[in-house]
């Protein structure tokens, strides 16, 4: 069964409401930190923890995850995912005791990694296209969004009702998707049918098959230098800039990022490949940081800088159906995505932190640009390898 032109809107918008819950299960706890902080107040610096721990499970089982959704079906992943997610919200409204906390967060990573491995893979799935490129621009924009959303709703939520209720809607709207989805999307997703093989050497051999093709490999290889820096800049640069302007600054950091993603990718993308989009905002970026030594105010930097990445936000998730033909190529692409994502969102932070206490923001910043060329340098030599393999898809 296909699903019409209208049906499959919906779908996507659903899709990229799933992306919205997962992109929560971070800002649930990282925009009410302090609230956090004062709920558990014997764990004093183990409370960073709380935020951090969802991405453990990914940085090692994104491509189990994607193997996963290759063989089972990406629509069984993602409501399998999205219930899961839902009891971990249900089980946090409790505000359970320290460890119990923890223990749900680590389960709740499970819940993370399926949904942001099988939901861009059923958007590629489902879309035509003519709109392939302007449903995954969307789609990459589901952390930026779900972040503002938590700030502008979740905060005067909390302020009313308490941090449980918080975590219930949380919960309620998981699992309103998870019924939806799994209606709506119920035989227009291809759903395979073969008994998943998890074992340890079919794993191992699954990563290296996947990290040495050029095709599956390449979105991930370029993400993760993207990642290393997304957070860090955000923890960065609030105290490099102005005080009477910070607050603005800050907020129109995501915007910009977020407007360029849905704006320019997509017309982008009917011009060029999607890798060459990712490039060109790898390069773009590295020109801007070179302002700082001009005396450019740190503060047009960041805004433009942020949105030089939009290129790589958008393009990164839409150069996966462009250089993977079928759906199992996909989910692994999806897989190996997530994984690298994990490790950037999980390494950035204290590497960078470190840069700037050690050496200052020159140095940081510095470095910063030096991941950003790796990450052209990486998608120009995966390009090459891939043509000598034969012409990639996409316009």
């Amino acid at each position: 069964m296909r699903l019409s032109f209208q049906l499959s809107l919906f779908a996507i918008f659903l899709l990229w409401l799933a992306g919205l819950t997962a992109a929560a299960q971070f800002s649930k706890i990282a925009v009410p930190f302090d609230l956090v902080q004062a709920l558990y107040p014997q764990a004093g610096a183990s409370i960073g923890w709380l935020l951090t721990l969802i991405s453990a499970l990914g940085a090692g089982l994104g491509m189990v995850a994607g193997t996963l959704a290759g063989q089972v079906g990406s629509l069984r992943i993602l409501v399998a995912a999205l219930l899961l997610g839902a009891i971990c919200s249900l089980w946090q409204a409790t505000l359970p005791a320290l460890p119990l906390m923890m223990l749900s967060r680590l389960i709740e990573g499970l819940s993370h990694l399926g949904i942001v491995v099988a939901a861009p893979t059923l958007i590629a799935q489902i879309s035509t296209d003519r709109i392939r490129g302007a449903a995954l621009s969307l789609w990459s924009t589901f952390f930026g969004v779900s972040f503002a959303l938590t700030a502008w709703l979740g905060l005067p939520l909390i302020d009313v009702a308490g941090l449980e209720a918080l975590f219930l809607l949380h919960a309620m709207v998981m699992a309103a998707l998870a019924l939806g989805l799994g209606m709506l999307l119920r035989g227009a997703a291809a759903q395979a049918g073969v008994r998943p093989s998890l074992s340890m050497g079919h794993i191992l051999r699954q990563h290296a098959q996947s990290y040495r093709s050029p095709y599956i490999s390449a979105a991930a290889l370029g993400w993760v230098f993207y990642t290393l820096t997304f957070v860090s800049l955000l923890t960065l640069l609030p105290p490099l800039l102005p005080v009477e302007t910070r607050a603005v600054i800050i907020g129109a950091i995501p915007l910009a990022s977020i407007a360029v993603s849905l704006l320019c990718v997509p017309v982008l993308l009917t011009r060029i490949a999607a890798v060459r989009v990712v490039v060109l905002g790898f390069v773009l970026s590295v020109l801007v940081l070179g302002l700082l030594p001009h005396g450019v105010p740190v503060g047009v930097v960041a805004i433009t800088l942020f949105a030089a990445l939009g290129l790589v936000q958008g393009a990164t998730f839409a150069a996966v159906p462009q250089l993977n033909a079928s759906l199992e190529s996909r989910a692994l692409a999806n897989g190996a995505l997530a994984q690298m994502g994990n490790v950037g969102n999980l390494l950035g932070t204290p590497i960078l932190l470190a840069l700037l206490v050690h050496g200052g923001p020159t140095l940081a910043f510095t470095c910063i640009a030096v991941l950003y060329v790796l990450g052209a340098v990486a998608h120009e030599y995966l390009h090459l390898r891939r043509r000598r393999l034969g012409e990639i898809q996409g316009p």
